[in-house]
């Protein structure tokens, strides 16, 4: 069951119908578990978070000094947000002080595999592009 319990549009993503083998996937239904997830895909901070883990564990410390504008509270929700949903595992070792590791699952690597390195190389490639065309609408827009 996804379970994400965040405000947005206005309505409790908790409200989502649990997921069931025999449904039909549709994005487009606001009510789809399918929605929740590309949601929590598309949020600001998990595509980062996911990235930078690609390499291996990570520290808390280290992941919140290597994402630029990332709050130290961001960082926790966001990691609670993907552990819960099976994208990141957390690792907390008996010492002094604590020692916490994360890094991502078989789910979380095949999400950075198949979805954000493309979408990270397509926006490296085109953001000269990109800045172009908000130049000319800019432009026409007066």
């Amino acid at each position: 069951m996804i379970l994400v319990t965040k405000v947005q549009n206005g309505y409790m993503r908790s409200d989502f119908p649990p997921y069931r083998p025999e449904m039909q996937a549709n994005v487009f239904r606001r009510r789809c578990p399918s929605n929740a997830v590309l949601d929590m895909i598309a949020d600001k901070w998990s595509a980062p978070i996911i990235s930078r883990l690609k390499n291996g564990k990570l520290r808390h410390g280290e992941l919140l000094g290597s994402i630029e504008g990332l709050s130290q509270r961001m960082l926790t929700q966001t990691l609670r947000d993907l552990e819960s949903n099976g994208l990141v595992t957390r690792t907390v070792y008996p010492v002094v002080p604590l020692h916490v590791d994360y890094e991502l699952t078989d789910l979380g690597r095949s999400l950075y595999d198949k979805a954000l390195k493309p979408l990270t190389h397509w926006a490296m490639e085109h953001m000269g592009d990109v800045a172009q065309a908000r130049a000319e609408f800019e432009r026409r827009a007066g």
